[in-house]
């Protein structure tokens, strides 16, 4: 209901009062669930500082791997990558799930920022991967590929790129990157 509030447009019920009431109720039923109604209508309303305070008090009170993942996107939607990783490392530290090391090593790749970081995130990933994890071997390939050429290391960069392709060869933005790589 929340969510349906927010996006609709007022002409047909939606609004941002009545989507907050309903926030309001089920913070009432479920605390967290509250927070992450709350975060959700203020992210979506243009109010960052409250989203953020939403999403952090939603990671106090219930601490799941929905709730991190909430404030990490979050922090990616506001171009705060920085907070993002340091967000997923807290969200490892206390789940320990192999996943989170793609989601380090892609938050590195797509920004440019923490290389080494990235790099030695996505390698533990690989190394640990299981099907659970959820994310195909390939996709980690393509992370390290992009840090490479970020690097701008041509040679490491095609080879993971090649793993990529050889992985999941009709992903096309796999196509893309190594046409990226090869003009460097």
């Amino acid at each position: 209901m929340v969510e349906l509030y927010v996006s609709l447009p007022g002409i047909v019920g939606g609004s941002t009062s009545k989507a907050l009431k309903y926030a309001n109720e089920l913070e009432n039923l479920s605390t967290v669930d509250g927070y992450l109604a709350k975060g959700y209508v203020y992210e979506y309303d243009d109010e960052p500082e409250l989203a953020e305070k939403y999403y952090k008090l939603a990671i106090e009170v219930g601490g799941s791997v929905t709730c991190y993942e909430k404030l990490t996107n979050f922090y990616e939607s506001q171009d705060q990558p920085d907070k993002a990783i340091d967000n997923i490392e807290k969200a490892h530290g206390k789940h320990q799930r192999n996943a989170m090391h793609y989601q380090i090593g892609k938050v590195c790749a797509d920004y440019n920022i923490q290389l080494e970081k990235g790099e030695k995130c996505l390698k533990a990933y690989l190394s640990n991967h299981s099907a659970k994890d959820g994310v195909p071997k390939a996709w980690a390939y393509y992370r390290l590929a992009q840090i490479y050429k970020h690097k701008k290391d041509k040679t490491e960069a095609l080879k993971w790129i090649d793993k990529a392709i050889a992985g999941l060869p009709d992903i096309k933005v796999f196509q893309e990157e190594k046409a990226l790589i090869s003009e460097l």
